[in-house]
């Protein structure tokens, strides 16, 4: 298979459509579960699609070492890159890799208007991302405005911005941690774990609340399970 093939054929597309659209610029979506059901591979997933249609990414860590990211990003690929034999595997991972920065903060030490200065930064200095991931991240620990201000950064540079974070079981609508941020988000994803796999399920899409989807990650590989 070659990578347009594998662009095309991608789960990713099935999720996208899931989400009217998936998370598009200047919008921002949040993944949320108990901590190890996948959230970090569904973003490395999304991270690799968007790399592998030529758009530049920023990999954010609030949780995990530089390295352990990269090790997440090297599996993936070449999981990814073995299911679907794909063609040229190593030049194709050359250039993903040169189109993507990863960056390490503690959260208790970069307030959100220093993240935004250092994208900003990126940016200007020549190393304009289509899409942000925000891996880890504490909203109990965020500003009411911090995210208000990230969708205005994400509008203002054009790009798309995933967070993820840790919560306990959700009965019904959105985790209380996300409530004050609600109207600045604009997908909320829940994990939840099955026997056989683990289900996506959505608990807000745009102006939808919650809905069920035949989304789910494999319990083996973590990665998005083909339609």
């Amino acid at each position: 298979m070659v990578k347009q093939d594998l662009i095309e054929r991608s789960p990713v597309r099935n999720f996208e459509k899931a989400l009217g659209g998936g998370v598009k610029t200047g919008e921002i979506g949040v993944i949320v579960s108990k901590k190890g059901l996948g959230k970090t591979s569904i973003l490395v997933q999304l991270g690799i699609d968007q790399l592998l249609q030529g758009n530049h990414v920023v990999h954010v860590s609030f949780n995990q070492q530089t390295s352990h990211v990269m090790t997440w990003y090297e599996d993936i690929f070449n999981e990814l890159a073995k299911k679907k034999n794909l063609d040229k595997a190593s030049e194709v991972k050359e250039d993903l890799i040169s189109k993507r920065i990863i960056l390490n903060f503690n959260q208790d030490a970069v307030k959100t208007d220093q993240l935004i200065k250092t994208l900003r930064a990126l940016s200007e200095g020549g190393t304009k991302s289509e899409a942000v991931i925000i891996d880890g991240y504490d909203f109990s620990k965020a500003d009411a405005d911090a995210i208000k201000k990230m969708k205005a950064f994400a509008k203002e540079a054009g790009l798309s911005i995933w967070f993820t974070a840790n919560v306990d079981a959700v009965e019904k609508g959105i985790p209380s941690t996300l409530t004050m941020f609600a109207n600045d988000i604009d997908v909320v994803l829940y994990l939840e774990s099955k026997a056989d796999c683990i289900n996506i399920k959505i608990l807000k899409e745009h102006a939808k609340g919650e809905y069920a989807t035949d989304l789910k990650l494999d319990v083996k590989t973590l990665l998005l399970a083909d339609k």
